[in-house]
């Protein structure tokens, strides 16, 4: 499938994204967040994978450029990381993908991992134009997504060892969005622990929760996004 870096509008300047495109062309519109480790090969890849299901995904670069494999430094990016400006960068996101020819659907949808996780909670809150959010394990100590303006439904993925989201967190997290009258929709998988998704760490890699909250993505996405 065809794929590249791009660059699309943002913050009066530039940001960069990785873009992964159908085969067939066309497809709604995900944009796919990063955890902390930056836009490594592994978000790439996952924006690729939602290509080869028929979506145009892009996945952008929220540290312009840095990216780490040492959990220290990610730390330090991820604290670093200027929230109204990884806001902005998300909404320049959304508004390359419902202008490019090849996205085809009214809205978009939004991914994240971890850090990514929250953002895209985030994103969905201060955009009208996310008609669909997906959360996996969303953390990030300064994010505070304004729940009261979120149109779209949620779906959230957590697991039950995370000691950085324990259930309780995620539940208290699902009560709140539907005591505001949000649709949510979570799930804990057991045994499981933070980053499950990740398959590029073998430590905490869930293949059983991965493959079925992936499924669960795709056709929440399928549903919502038209």
């Amino acid at each position: 499938m065809p794929s590249e870096t791009v660059k699309f509008a943002s913050n009066g300047g530039e940001a960069e994204g990785y873009l992964s495109v159908p085969e067939s062309g066309a497809g709604p519109g995900v944009v796919v967040i990063q955890e902390w480790w930056g836009l490594v090969p592994h978000i790439r890849d996952v924006a690729d994978r939602l290509a080869a299901e028929g979506f145009v995904a892009l996945a952008p670069d929220l540290y312009h450029g840095e990216s780490t494999r040492s959990p220290d430094e990610a730390g330090k990016l991820m604290m670093a990381l200027d929230i109204e400006r990884a806001e902005r960068d998300l909404r320049g996101a959304v508004e390359f993908l419902l202008a490019h020819p090849a996205v085809n659907s009214e809205s978009v949808g939004t991914v994240g991992f971890c850090m990514g996780g929250v953002l895209s909670l985030y994103a969905a809150a201060k955009n009208e134009r996310v008609g669909a959010c997906v959360v996996f394990y969303g953390i990030h100590p300064k994010v505070n997504p304004p729940l009261e303006r979120l149109r779209a439904p949620v779906l959230g993925f957590y697991a039950e060892k995370d000691q950085f989201v324990p259930p309780a967190a995620a539940r208290a997290l699902e009560e709140r969005l539907k005591s505001l009258g949000k649709r949510a929709e979570f799930h804990i998988y057991p045994g499981a622990d933070h980053a499950f998704f990740n398959d590029t760490r073998p430590e905490v890699y869930d293949a059983g929760a991965a493959r079925d909250a992936w499924q669960r993505t795709l056709d929440f996405f399928r549903q919502h996004l038209k």
